[in-house]
């Protein structure tokens, strides 16, 4: 469908915010879907063309909009996406995928976000607060520095707002924060989850390495393979 470039906003270090405007159409998703958006007349151009798939960062309740968050970096895509004005024309398809905001409220869920996985649950968070569902969460936040943590003051205000939400943020590089700065591991997980590792569900996103590398240490911690759900695509 055709869609145009609405806003774009730095959120973050070298991490940029689209939001397309549908054009008058409205688009249902459930949280935690991606949508692939080809640029209809880029500046640059390589190899691996002007589509890619990316994860929803805004709520369903948006309507008539679809936002995207991603890092800079050097690929034509995103260069092309920085240059681009506000108002440019892009094509974008119906949302996809099956990593989803679960249905089931019974269980208790673990978010683990690595950098730029904190996209798929901003969208799961801020639904969960709009409609006010039951949802308990933990998210596992990890960044390297605040200066390079997207919407790390809205997630902190969201965690003031309800009480079924609750953040952990671990900066790995940040010399002056006084906060955690592990990397999430078993230990990590003992320290700051109220009851056993094996006894939450999981969902984990992020940089591919990254995703591989929790699911495997929930694994080996304990956590039954069915509780673990890995974002296993490669749009960060």
């Amino acid at each position: 469908m055709e869609a145009r470039i609405k806003e774009k906003q730095e959120v973050a270090r070298d991490t940029l915010l689209v939001v397309f405007d549908l054009q008058g159409k409205e688009v249902d998703f459930i949280p935690g879907q991606y949508f692939w958006v080809t640029l209809l007349d880029p500046p640059y151009d390589d190899e691996k063309g002007p589509k890619r798939h990316i994860s929803v960062v805004t709520s369903p309740n948006d309507r008539g909009v679809l936002g995207l968050c991603t890092r800079i970096r050097d690929s034509a895509f995103k260069r092309s996406l920085v240059e681009l004005p506000v108002g440019a024309e892009v094509d974008v398809e119906e949302p996809k995928g099956s990593f989803l905001l679960p249905e089931d409220t019974d269980q208790e869920y673990v978010f683990i976000a690595g950098g730029i996985g904190i996209t798929v649950f901003r969208s799961m968070l801020r639904y969960i607060s709009e409609e006010d569902l039951p949802h308990r969460v933990t998210l596992v936040y990890s960044n390297r520095d605040r200066e390079s943590t997207p919407f790390l003051a809205e997630l902190k205000q969201l965690e003031r707002e309800r009480e079924n939400i609750s953040i952990v943020l671990t900066m790995t590089e940040d010399p002056g924060w006084e906060g955690e700065t592990r990397r999430v591991d078993a230990d990590f997980l003992r320290d700051h989850l109220e009851k056993e590792v094996a006894s939450y569900t999981y969902l984990v996103a992020g940089p591919p390495a990254m995703v591989n590398g929790v699911a495997e240490m929930l694994q080996a911690a304990g956590v039954p393979e069915e509780q673990v759900h890995p974002a296993r695509f490669s749009g960060y």
